[in-house]
């Protein structure tokens, strides 16, 4: 069963791109009424997000995107479960961008990140299930003539007990929708939930097993032309001269496009592209940014923690005056890198201009997001784009806000001379991806606490220097000169302190930052948590007591903390030379504990044991996708802090693949275990990012354990742990 795609009318062209791609063929996004003939049958739209086809198929609309995290099977299962059809009958497809547009964003929105797919789409979409199940089941009434209420759906049967009478949502489908949909809807008690908490099979995993999956990367048109692009490196330069004599005369060159702040060589494949792109030269007009370095970034952030005009973020008590009578005070320095987002699948997108009109296909996070910006490069109006939205070969924020690669491809597109409108894909080299990003924000922490004579704390002082990604996108969040989005887990804090302050120092160097895997909870977790370390430490308290006594009863950070030590078995004493660390951090409505064992050798190199996550997100709707997200946070989290770090050196970035930006090997992965521990209630949490957040300082207490030394800087490849 084809489980992700639209089989369209369009024939002769899926051939013909076929044959053109080597058996490799896109299928297209048609307008909603036309899907089910598309497929030879009368297939019904019984509510915007399902059809439902005489033969009984169900199919089930996804706002959102896969990128890996398995949405495009967790959100159907909400739908379903209240549908009450038969699961194996059940497929997805994505909601078409170009619908939305024309039926007032029926779909709401369709932005992946912040760990939202789910969290923040289940009532509408089990509002959806339950909606379409009572219309069904009207349809059925009717057409016995007997009460809906005496009717029940059951496995995409509908019965009515009291004349022995059955049908099939497919049956019913044409009927049910022509009905008005009800107004308010009944879901389902939790404990009564049958589908919702079990493990299914993902939809997209068969094709990708089997690589039929087709990514934004894999499409191929017929007569596409293929891009290869370079942008000026200093980020905000631009081109001041290009030389292309040598370029122009390689086979398959079809044409030398000039842009701003960028050139890009269009060719009959890639590889020729890219070959003739290396045979440029070009003049930049670095501008006033080419001095820029890491020290001079530096320098920057550490003065931002030094001027007494900084902000407060938060203020309670009187931090000043419990630090000055405090029996001990203790004061560490913290940093976190830049890092790229360095997603398998690097920049591409496919641009077809048509005269005022343009076709798309790209892998986004935010499908309108990326049509308002290819209609900004062509200057028309949104409805002017047909958009396909691709699987991604990894997202992590780098394809939810930024759409520069579609925005290139359009205006490279646009450029094409030929006699007739032809597709143009353009492919970012895996240079060009690593120095052409938007990164994590550089951070700099300065902290001070004052504890009693028993060792409780009593003040903690927190200024944060770092760049604002909010200052980019969304400048209004910003107010009077704090982004509290740059400050999640300081000033939500959960450690119960009498007396805290949070200072925020808004520095932004050129180097463009956006949204990472967690965001600010990926690196501010790494600075508390290995001071609360610290402080433990200091007075020869367990990590784990010391913790406790600090969060209050009932709090769900205590409870995962619990979680993960219990499974790690934190009472139990290690095998000589093996160590441990813990972490915790709430993020994104979920609960997160991590624990991490090792042993580091005389030599300093690390061995990775064991990571134990345990997570309470407050429902679990595929539990097997659940653990993979969870393993999927520990290989992101732990690369990124063994060996993560982006630098710049006269005003660009010094890294260019993964022999210099690495990611963690195969040989190198610990055992991990993933703890679900759901409470319920009215939390709904993500977890795509929140196991991530808890990894790095429960590496760096693990180490310090091993070994003594505090890691106060990341990434960890640039301490020497050898033993002196």
């Amino acid at each position: 069963m084809n489980l992700n795609r639209v089989v369209t009318s369009r024939r002769h062209f899926l051939k013909t791109s076929a044959a053109v791609g080597g058996g490799l063929a896109i299928e297209f996004a048609l307008p909603m009424q036309a899907r089910g003939q598309a497929q030879g049958t009368a297939a019904q739209e019984v509510t915007a997000w399902i059809l439902i086809h005489p033969d009984e198929r169900v199919v089930v609309r996804v706002a959102r995107s896969e990128m890996g995290q398995g949405s495009f099977t967790g959100l159907p299962m909400l739908v379903a479960e209240e549908l009450q059809c038969d699961w194996k009958q059940v497929s997805a497809e994505y909601a078409s961008t170009t619908e939305q547009m024309k039926r007032n964003r029926v779909w709401g929105s369709m932005s992946t990140g912040g760990s939202s797919s789910i969290r923040t789409s289940h009532e509408i979409l089990r509002k959806a299930g339950a909606t379409a199940r009572q219309m069904l089941i009207t349809a059925a009434a009717q057409n016995w003539g007997v009460p809906a209420i005496e009717c029940v759906a059951l496995n995409g049967v509908i019965t009515h007990a009291a004349s022995k009478r059955s049908t099939t949502f497919g049956r019913v489908a044409d009927r049910a929708a022509t009905l008005e949909a009800p107004k308010d809807v009944k879901l389902k008690d939790p404990k009564d939930w049958q589908l919702i908490g079990t493990s299914q099979k993902r939809f997209d995993i068969p094709d990708k097993v089997t690589g039929k999956q087709v990514y934004g990367i894999d499409v191929t048109l017929p007569n596409m032309l293929h891009a290869s692009i370079l942008q000026c490196p200093v980020f905000d330069g631009k081109v001041k001269s290009v030389d292309s004599s040598a370029a122009e005369k390689m086979r398959g060159v079809k044409q030398i496009v000039r842009l701003d702040n960028a050139v890009a060589v269009v060719a009959d494949n890639w590889w020729r592209a890219n070959q003739a792109l290396k045979l440029l030269k070009v003049e930049w007009d670095e501008g006033a940014n080419a001095t820029v370095s890491s020290q001079s970034i530096m320098a920057l952030l550490s003065d931002g923690l030094n001027d007494t005009a900084i902000p407060n973020a938060k203020k309670v008590g009187d931090v000043s005056a419990a630090l000055a009578g405090a029996a001990q005070v203790m004061e560490a320095e913290y940093f976190t890198p830049y890092l790229n987002h360095a997603t398998m699948e690097p920049q591409n997108c496919t641009a077809w201009v048509k005269g005022d009109k343009v076709e798309v296909w790209a892998p986004t996070q935010n499908a309108e997001a990326a049509v308002a910006e290819a209609a900004k490069a062509l200057g028309v109006a949104p409805t002017q784009v047909e958009f396909h939205k691709m699987h991604l070969g990894g997202g992590f924020g780098r394809r939810g806000v930024l759409h520069d690669f579609v925005k290139l491809a359009v205006l490279v597109a646009k450029q094409v001379n030929t006699t007739t409108d032809v597709p143009v894909k353009l492919t970012w080299s895996r240079e060009e991806d690593i120095k052409q990003g938007a990164y994590r924000p550089v951070s700099l922490y300065r902290m001070k606490a004052g504890l009693d004579a028993a060792g409780n704390v009593t003040a903690w002082h927190s200024r944060i220097a770092a760049p604002s990604i909010m200052l980019t996108f969304q400048p209004d969040r910003v107010r009077n000169g704090i982004d509290t989005n740059a400050l999640g887990g300081f000033i939500d804090m959960p450690y119960t302190v009498a007396n805290t302050q949070v200072d925020y120092s808004l520095k932004q160097p050129h180097v463009p930052v956006t949204f990472w895997r967690a965001v600010a909870h990926s690196q501010n977790p790494f600075a508390r948590e290995c001071f609360l370390d610290e402080m433990a430490q200091s007075n020869g308290k367990d990590p784990v007591e010391f913790r406790r006594a600090l969060l209050k009863a009932g709090d769900k950070n205590l409870l995962v903390m619990e979680a993960a030590a219990k499974a790690a078995g934190w009472s139990v004493p290690l095998p000589v030379g093996v160590h441990r660390g813990i972490a915790v951090q709430d993020s994104y409505g979920s609960y997160a504990a991590a624990v991490i064992e090792l042993s580091v050798s005389d030599q300093g190199e690390i061995d990775l044991k064991r990571v134990v996550v345990a997570v309470d997100p407050g429902y679990v709707v595929n539990p097997d996708s659940a653990k993979a997200q969870i393993e999927s946070c520990v290989v992101y989290g732990l690369t990124a802090a063994l060996y993560g770090e982006i630098t710049i050196k006269e005003g660009r970035v010094e890294q260019s693949n993964f022999y210099d930006y690495p990611m963690l090997r195969i040989n190198k992965m610990p055992k991990v275990e993933a703890v679900l521990v759901p409470t319920g209630g009215s939390t709904w949490g993500g977890l795509g990012e929140p196991p991530l957040s808890p990894l790095a300082p429960a590496l760096c207490n693990a180490i310090f354990a091993a070994t003594g030394q505090r890691i106060r800087s990341l990434p960890i490849k640039n301490h020497n742990l050898k033993k002196v």
